[in-house]
């Protein structure tokens, strides 16, 4: 039996991530902050990461913060893997890190890079934005009574259950390096899925599209986030909503 160690094991991928290599032979470990028994804050590290890493194969790590972090608690985890002689790490990152100058991103592309130059064998998946984060940005804007979209920018969104399933398939793999990129079934403008959000939640907003500055925004707008050549996602943003309304009325 391999056994396999998922970091940031209950967040919005992490968890769907750790239900799939469950029904394999493997066992799963979760690491998260507050998950016991591998309780563990990946930008402290210590004894208590290198206890969750010990005769672990494989390493799929999620844990990813926009706070800031992440480079730190890479390097952290990779001292412990190398300790421990994991075997293959892979990594979740996303579309456009090499291409747009936002702070999230380079970051992302920081931890690549770390990964790559572990001296481990890995594997790294770059995705397109997953629904769920879609959805909480456009909450967030939809909280006022006119929704201010940046204008000209496009998304592809696609389903973090689908990534999971993707991920586990790597994770039972050999070190692949960089595969193929993940995008959404669609690339769609701001606007409509906006459009499509105030519709399904039946809320009522003036939507207007407005410009900004800067070289992250040109380079969203020229849509260096987006992979149509790889729209291998199956699942739309209105399916997403319609599943998420269900499982509201459901009260699940």
């Amino acid at each position: 039996m391999t056994t396999t160690l998922v970091t940031g094991g209950t967040g919005t991928l992490g968890r769907h991530v750790s239900e799939r290599l469950r029904t394999g032979s493997q066992e799963v470990r979760v690491l998260s902050r507050h998950s016991r028994p591998y309780a563990v804050d990946l930008r402290r590290g210590g004894g208590a990461l290198d206890t969750a890493v010990t005769g672990v194969d494989t390493i799929v790590h999620c844990a990813s913060t926009p706070r800031g972090g992440d480079e730190e608690a890479a390097k952290n985890l990779v001292a412990a893997a190398r300790r421990a002689g994991v075997g293959h790490v892979v990594y979740i990152s996303i579309v456009g890190v090499d291409q747009v100058p936002f702070g999230y991103y380079r970051t992302k592309f920081a931890v690549e890079r770390l990964i790559e130059e572990s001296g481990l064998g890995w594997t790294v998946l770059r995705t397109t934005q997953f629904h769920d984060l879609v959805l909480t940005l456009l909450q967030g804007l939809g909280k006022s009574p006119v929704m201010l979209l940046p204008a000209r920018v496009k998304d592809q969104p696609i389903a973090v259950t689908e990534v999971a399933d993707r991920l586990a398939e790597l994770a039972r793999g050999g070190p692949a390096g960089r595969v193929a990129d993940m995008g959404g079934p669609e690339v769609r403008t701001l606007e409509s899925l906006a459009r499509s959000y105030l519709e399904a939640t039946g809320r009522r907003r003036a939507v207007v599209k407005v410009p900004l500055r800067g070289a992250a925004y040109r380079a969203f707008r020229a849509g260096g986030h987006l992979a149509p050549e790889h729209a291998v996602g199956k699942g739309t943003f209105e399916e997403f909503l319609a599943a998420r309304a269900e499982h509201v009325r459901a009260g699940k």
